[in-house]
Formats: structure tokens, C-alpha cells, sequence
């Protein structure tokens, strides 16, 4: 049977949506390489930097929460481009604040705007793409992942160590305002979903899908999976140049070369958990990681080289679970729920990986000689999480499975639209 392929306009979707994501991941990545920068220049402490990072992914929480029962009942264009806007202006304000406490304001605002952006494109990608591609459709839109460190984080670390920490946030602006442009002009409106909908209140809707317990299943992993990012990328930069030894301006060769592999890794993880099963990919990513992240928080003062070869095996693993993974959770909501559950579990991700920072700036200290402490501890606690989530990962396979399965079972004809699509 020839390889299904996607039409010009589906392409162009998933480049949009690709390259709205990489801004809005950037500006949630580009704080881990500026943490060596800004400990220093804002003289705060590690605890406080913990929390610039959690006041994005709480108030990202929480308005995904508030957004959920509402999701499916606007045009997911106008929603994305509503939410957008407000993330363009919220990173204005990171690029403007002149210290810790309008910059805390700042990543608030960025978080109760950009936080709801990812489920809406996930919502956008179930609506459009059918399962069986939806493996290559992530992995393409999770190189948005790769490039922030490919393209934004060297760059945006360029330019704090030139032009100062503001920079990075005002280079997001710029090419997030093209890229709205764009979706304002050329997505056309993404609407089906409405004729599923009923009366029932926003509020209603959102408690409905909430408790459903098909749906809790997809939301305790998503638990899990936010722990290992939130708890271990807050604290990279500073600890590959207190503890490992690598220059502060070597360190965007670490973040460039990672990122190279990463990118193409990501087109390459998506295909391959569509033709061998997406669970079977998560594993063996979730295994790899877990055992380089035991690894990568015990050494000491290491080559740059070996420093380089750890991080892009870990970023093939996290590459590998997180494409899998996220594939694998848009297959359990009904269309009608779509849009609530992708915001409900896009909240779960924010509020968990937001105590998870928090978390990892109490287990974390900085010694008075600047390196970070108990270091190997954080890895401990994100391998166990990670190990945890591959059990809660083959029960959601299993439930996705028999779901597919009981599909099957129907007449022929209600195959036909999956065939053609």
C-alpha cells in the first residue's frame, strides 16, 4: 500500500504551527541557558529562579484550566490567534522588565497567554491529521523543540552575553508577530467541531471532562512527563558551567550541536512510532533517558566533547518519548472533548511542572564556590518519575488499542473517511 502523504495545505499547517511552537518553547527554554546570567545580574537565588519559572507554568495552569470548558466552542483559529497575541505581549514585557519583580509579573502574564497556545495546536493536529499520522505530524511540529536550540538558544545567548539578557525576549517578539501574521492570513478556519457541540454549559463541559475516567488515565501520565523537563532544564545552564566546567561562552556549541541531532531525530522519531507502535517507541526513549539522566547529574568536571555526546543520546531519548507519548494522548479524547481535554491536560502539564521547578529549587542549592548541590538527587527523582510513567503509558496504549479495535468491529463504510483521509 503506497505511503500516505499530506496535501500543500496540510504542510503549510504544520509549518505554522511548527514555527509557532518553536517561539513559545523558546521562551520557556531560552531562561534555562540565562539562569548562569541571571543569578549574576539580578543577584537572586536559585529559589527565586525557580520561581520565575513557575509563575509561567502556574499561571499557564490556570488558564488552561479557565479556557477548557470554552475550547470547543470557538473556531480554533480565532482561539490560537487570540491567545497568541496575548503571549507576543506578555514576552514584550520579559524584553522590557528592569528587574526580578516586573520580570516575575511578566513571565505571569507570558504564562496565562502562551500556556493554552500548546493544547490548542494539539487540538488543531487531532482535528486535521488522522492517528495513523500523527506520529510524523508530531514529530515535525516537536522540531520546534530542537530548533529553539539549534537556531534560538546560541542566538539568544549571543546576544544576552553582547547586547544583554532583554535581547533574547525582544528576538521572540519579532518572529512571533510574522508568524501570527501569517496564521491570520493563510490558516483558514478550523470548525468542524462545532456541529458536535451542545448547550451545556463551559463550566459543566469542563467538569465532564475532568472526571471522565478514560481521560484520567492521559491526565496522570501527563503528571509524570512534565516532572523530568521542569525539574532538570531550569538548572542545565548553571550547572554545565559550575559543575561540569564548560565556559559560558562555549556553552551555545553544547546547546547547537544537541539541537542539530535533535531536529533530525524528531522527523525520524515520528515515523518510526507510526509504522512500529508508539508505546514500544516511548519505552525504549523513556529507558535510554532515565539511564543518561543517572548519568549526565553525577559527573563532575567533564570534556566538553563527552558533555556533548551525553546530551544528544538523552535528547534522541526525550525526542523519542515525547513525540510517542504526545501522539499517543490525543488518540484517547472523543472529537467533541477535544479541545477541553488538550487544555486540561496542557494545565496538568503546567501546574506538575510547575512544582516541579519549585521543587528542583529547593532540592538544588548553589555552594559558596557556585556549583549546584544535590544535583544527583534531582536526577534520582526525575528517573524515578520516569520509570513510574512507562506502567501508566502501556495501560493508556492498552485503552487506546481496544478503543481502535471496537471502531474496527462497525460496519466497513465507517472505515472509509480514516482510508481516504
Amino acid at each position: 500500500m503506497k505511503e500516505q502523504t499530506f496535501t500543500s495545505y496540510q504542510k503549510f499547517i504544520i509549518a505554522i504551527l511548527a514555527v509557532s511552537q518553536f517561539t513559545v518553547i523558546l521562551d520557556f527554554m531560552v531562561l534555562s541557558p540565562l539562569s548562569a546570567i541571571l543569578l549574576d545580574e539580578l543577584s537572586i537565588t536559585t529559589q527565586q529562579f525557580g520561581m520565575v519559572v513557575s509563575a509561567y507554568a502556574f499561571s499557564a495552569g490556570a488558564a488552561g484550566l479557565l479556557a477548557a470548558g470554552f475550547a470547543d466552542k470557538f473556531d480554533r483559529k480565532k482561539l490560537l490567534l487570540f491567545f497568541y497575541s496575548g503571549f507576543i505581549l506578555g514576552t514584550l514585557f520579559c524584553g522590557l522588565a528592569p528587574n526580578y519583580h516586573f520580570l516575575l509579573i511578566a513571565r505571569i502574564i507570558t504564562g496565562i497567554f502562551g500556556g493554552v497556545i500548546g493544547s490548542i495546536v494539539y487540538a488543531i493536529i487531532t482535528d486535521l491529521f488522522v492517528l495513523e499520522k500523527r506520529g510524523r505530524v508530531m514529530g515535525f511540529v516537536q522540531m520546534a523543540f530542537a530548533a529553539s536550540q539549534v537556531l534560538g538558544i546560541p542566538i539568544g545567548l549571543y546576544l544576552a552575553n553582547h547586547l544583554g539578557w532583554h535581547s533574547p525576549f525582544l528576538l521572540i517578539v519579532g518572529v512571533s508577530v510574522i508568524a501570527g501574521i501569517t496564521i491570520m492570513i493563510y490558516m483558514k478556519p478550523i470548525d468542524e467541531h462545532l456541529k458536535l457541540q451542545t448547550r451545556q454549559n463551559a463550566f459543566v463541559h469542563m467538569i465532564k471532562t475532568l472526571s471522565n475516567k478514560r481521560y484520567l488515565r492521559g491526565f496522570s501520565a501527563t503528571t509524570l512527563l512534565a516532572t523530568g523537563g521542569f525539574m532538570l532544564m531550569p538548572f542545565g545552564a548553571a550547572y554545565a558551567v559550575n559543575n561540569l566546567g564548560i565556559s559560558i561562552d562555549m556553552l551555545p556549541l553544547v546547546y547547537l550541536v544537541t539541537g542539530i541531532f535533535t531536529m533530525i531525530s524528531g522527523p525520524v522519531s515520528g515515523k518510526l512510532s507510526d509504522k512500529y507502535g508508539k508505546f514500544r517507541l516511548f519505552t525504549i526513549g523513556s529507558l535510554l533517558a532515565a539511564g543518561l539522566i543517572l548519568l549526565y547529574t553525577n559527573l563532575g568536571v567533564t570534556p566538553i566533547g563527552i558533555v556533548i555526546a551525553i546530551n544528544v543520546v538523552l535528547f534522541l531519548g526525550i525526542t523519542l518519548r515525547m513525540i510517542s507519548s504526545q501522539a499517543l494522548l490525543t488518540a484517547i479524547p472523543e472529537p467533541k472533548d477535544r479541545g477541553a481535554f488538550m487544555g486540561i491536560n496542557s494545565s496538568i502539564m503546567q501546574i506538575s511542572g510547575g512544582f516541579a521547578a519549585a521543587l528542583a529549587g529547593v532540592i538544588v542549592v548553589q555552594g559558596d564556590d557556585g556549583k549546584l548541590l544535590r544535583y544527583p538527587l534531582l536526577g534520582l527523582v526525575v528517573t524515578i518519575s520516569i520509570l513510574i510513567t512507562i506502567l501508566l503509558m502501556y495501560f493508556i496504549n492498552k485503552m487506546v488499542f481496544e478503543k481502535k479495535e471496537a471502531v474496527v468491529a462497525v460496519p466497513v463504510l465507517a472505515e472509509v473517511p480514516i482510508v481516504k483521509n
